[in-house]
């Protein structure tokens, strides 16, 4: 398994756009070879801004790397323009292959 993170630090008064602009987007996601679940996470409020988190789970990292080559990635990021301006700085990108899942 493959986890692939985004972090955004979004000012309180942005919070509810971008929300929205989450919530209504096509992702493309559920077509891809290899793709498990997504997860959009509103973490906690601190010195006026919220920490939000994209978190994708796949099967393993070559796929999730296929994705980001992909026409669907192209597709689901072009409005990622409109995002930057809701959120302080560009996104933390992190990745973590699992070494232990217990469900």
């Amino acid at each position: 398994m493959y986890i692939a993170m985004n972090r955004f630090t979004v000012i309180v008064e942005n919070a509810q756009a971008f929300e929205e602009l989450w919530l209504g987007r096509d992702s493309h996601l559920k077509d891809m070879e290899g793709f498990v679940e997504f997860h959009m996470l509103k973490g906690p409020e601190a010195d006026g801004a919220i920490l939000y988190a994209s978190h994708t789970v796949w099967q393993n990292e070559d796929v999730f790397r296929a994705w980001t080559r992909s026409d669907a990635f192209r597709q689901a990021h072009k409005g990622a323009g409109q995002t930057a301006k809701l959120h302080k700085g560009a996104p933390k990108f992190e990745g973590f292959s699992a070494i232990q899942h217990i469900a």
